[in-house]
């Protein structure tokens, strides 16, 4: 896992002072303005009804302090989430190592993260990626920890993977489109999100939906 020296070993494990570790999740989008703050705010809807010991987060690439568009507003509403306060900060190495697992919406933000803080790529997938290889590893067992699972889902990954694109695993950024564009993401964010809870508290959770098989990755370089 990441080498850095603050960093938890395993969730649940009490550290010198007594406390009880956290693990961060933190998902990356380019403005952090719609995808990632959506799928943050779902993501944390979903954790908070199964533990406490789960902070989520959301950065962008882009500058520090813009808000959502009201399109976001409207899509989250039928969920029940209310982002009206929400401001975008911008990715930092500091957040990366504060992180444990690292979510992109696309290519681009797994890159820009592992280019900021290398150490990082072992926990760093676009989200529909870390769904399919969770689906493949299997979900968290009773006696496997966070960390662990995130170990598996990587796998033998290489930082090649980097290189290619495949749009069949890009989460699509709605910002600018029709609002018919906003709630789709939406939606499928929400049946991601699902997914990955389920896979990381199969005790707790139904899984949400299934997610379609990807057929054989494409390149569109």
């Amino acid at each position: 896992m990441h080498p850095h020296p603050h960093r938890p070993t395993e969730e649940g494990i009490p550290d010198h002072d007594g406390y009880n570790r956290i693990v961060q999740f933190l998902f990356v989008c380019t403005a952090n303005i719609c995808r990632s703050p959506m799928a943050a705010a779902l993501f944390a809807e979903q954790v908070g009804r199964l533990t406490d010991s789960v902070e989520v987060s959301s950065a962008g690439l882009l500058d520090t302090g813009r808000a959502i568009p009201p399109e976001v507003q409207e899509a989250m509403a039928p969920y029940g989430i209310d982002l009206s306060e929400h401001r975008s900060r911008r990715l930092t190495t500091q957040i990366l190592q504060g992180s444990d697992l690292i979510i992109g919406m696309g290519r681009r933000h797994v890159q820009e993260a592992v280019l900021l803080d290398p150490p990082c790529w072992p926990q760093a997938f676009k989200l529909k990626e870390l769904v399919r290889r969770g689906q493949a590893s299997g979900p968290r067992r009773p006696d496997q920890g966070i960390r662990s699972w995130i170990d598996a889902a990587h796998g033998t990954r290489t930082r090649a993977d980097l290189a290619h694109r495949s749009s069949l695993e890009e989460v699509a950024d709605p910002y600018g489109g029709p609002r018919a564009g906003y709630r789709a993401t939406a939606d499928e964010l929400a049946g991601l999100t699902a997914q990955l809870v389920g896979m990381l508290w199969p005790e707790h959770s139904d899984g949400g939906s299934p997610m379609p098989d990807l057929p054989a990755t494409r390149d569109v370089r």
